[in-house]
């Protein structure tokens, strides 16, 4: 398992390609912050869950300065799917080969339903306009997360 990030780390930087395979980089978000998640499947419960309640807040994380970007191991078609039926407008991000999860230390060992499995770590980063860990949460819930992370954020 990769090593897991701490406030203060530089963010790994990255290049991803978007549900409509353009590619996006955290670079491209410096100047701002960016609350950059993981999770390990588009059109699951949880995932779903987790992804909506960012596009509920997302005028308000928006209003603050802070950008929303989600990061799965989903081809871009199927995040393009999810995209849609869900009414998502902040990048979702393409990371089939888990380069960057295995990078921020969201992809490993994990316990699911009791069983040591291998796979997407649920993680969300808080990145300073910098570029720098502000904040990382590894082996978050989807239902709530979103609430705590706007409470962090003073919103």
């Amino acid at each position: 398992m990769s090593e897991r990030l701490q406030p203060g780390d530089v963010a790994p930087d990255f290049e991803l390609p978007d549900a409509d395979a353009s590619p996006v980089s955290l670079a491209s978000f410096r100047g701002r912050r960016v609350i950059l998640y993981f999770y390990p499947a588009a059109m699951t419960p949880g995932c779903t869950k987790e992804s909506v309640d960012f596009q509920s807040s997302l005028g308000e994380l928006e209003a603050a300065g802070v950008a929303v970007v989600g990061v799965s191991p989903d081809k871009p078609a199927k995040l393009a799917k999810f995209r849609e039926k869900e009414g998502l407008t902040f990048p979702l991000l393409s990371d089939p080969d888990t380069e960057v999860l295995q990078a921020y230390g969201a992809y490993g060992e994990k316990k699911l339903y009791g069983k040591v499995v291998v796979g997407v770590i649920r993680s969300t980063f808080i990145i300073d306009a910098d570029g720098k860990i502000e904040k990382a949460y590894y082996n978050v819930k989807a239902t709530g997360h979103v609430e705590r992370l706007r409470r962090d954020l003073g919103l």
